[in-house]
């Protein structure tokens, strides 16, 4: 008689497949197309995702829809991540929700501190326990509500969609008073974002945001993430952006009053700008400074570069400016 075969529950086979089954299956075919797209990735980073990987199942805790929260799991998404991010064994990173520490085992070999900001204090207790590395500071608390860490240089992070333009404003700062604490941020948001961070005028997807951002900062993309790369699924497609800020290429005098008329601007999209400053602005006069400016002026707010936007502020506080107190 054949010897009994080991029960499907003590194999080690059915324990693997059932941490598996935790999380639905993924698209094969987009992990093997970003995969080969990327060069090969050294052997400290295949070993810190070896050791992530086995860190997985130790977080047995379930996505919170309160804080925004979907797992990444696409082995090919945090290679263009860690890729993208150009880490160096001096950089000290701010990493935003760390949520189970995927992205955070992988980084800690490979530079000289991360500094981990996570509001769930659940999945705190469990990144105590699991990154024990010298190089590893948890701080328990609402990113938008702490002050930035001293000494951190890069951000890299999977944020919450929720409050993506919170945080951009918080890390990038505002016209009036930009942040240059970091000399690259490498943020995984939702792609209709990372279109209007790198879009350029002219673009259906060009905003209010576009012009803000890219007056501090250069945008590009790193890769596009679909929902199946998630756990759970997200109902939107992701992308990953690389944003480097910088000195402005062209200086605003008045940046509160460039931040004005880019708001007025874009309040109404398909209105030209002539109608949406008409209130602040005589009409004839702007049209007169938008000529000057080799503009015509039937012109919208999504057709002016980040340059001319400036070149509009400074000829409109030549002319009398605007009250910002209304």
């Amino acid at each position: 008689m054949a010897p009994k075969k080991n029960s499907a529950k003590s194999s080690p086979k059915s324990a693997i497949k059932r941490i598996k089954n935790f999380l639905p299956p993924f698209d094969a075919t987009f992990s093997k197309a970003l995969a080969e797209a990327k060069p090969k990735i050294d052997p400290q980073v295949a070993q810190a995702e070896k050791e992530a990987a086995q860190n997985l199942d130790a977080f047995a805790a379930r996505p919170r829809k309160n804080f925004g929260q979907h797992w990444l799991r696409s082995e090919s998404v945090f290679r263009a991540i860690i890729n993208g991010s150009q880490l160096t064994t001096t950089d000290r990173i701010l990493e935003i929700g760390p949520g189970t520490g995927n992205l955070t085992g992988r980084m800690l070999p490979l530079v000289d501190q991360v500094v981990a900001v996570e509001v769930d204090w659940d999945l705190c207790a469990k990144l105590r326990q699991n990154f024990t590395q010298p190089n590893f500071t948890l701080i328990e608390g609402n990113v938008l509500d702490l002050p930035l860490p001293e000494g951190t240089n890069k951000v890299v992070a999977n944020i919450p969609y929720n409050i993506t333009g919170e945080i951009l404003r918080k890390l990038v700062g505002t016209l009036a008073q930009p942040v240059t604490q970091f000399s690259q941020i490498v943020l995984l948001v939702q792609k209709e974002i990372a279109d209007r961070l790198i879009s350029p005028s002219g673009h259906k997807a060009y905003n209010a945001l576009s012009v803000r951002t890219q007056y501090l900062a250069d945008c590009s993309l790193v890769c596009e993430v679909p929902p199946e790369a998630f756990f759970p699924k997200p109902k939107v497609t992701s992308a990953v952006v690389k944003i480097c800020p910088r000195p402005p290429l062209v200086t605003v005098s008045d940046p509160q009053l460039m931040d004005r008329l880019v708001t007025m601007g874009f309040a109404t999209r398909r209105k030209m700008l002539r109608n949406n400053l008409q209130t602040v602005i005589e009409r004839d006069d702007l049209i007169t400074i938008l000529e000057s400016l080799g503009l015509t002026g039937t012109v919208r707010a999504e057709e002016l570069s980040v340059a001319q936007w400036v070149g509009l502020t400074e000829a409109v506080a030549i002319h009398g400016g605007i009250d910002l107190g209304n």
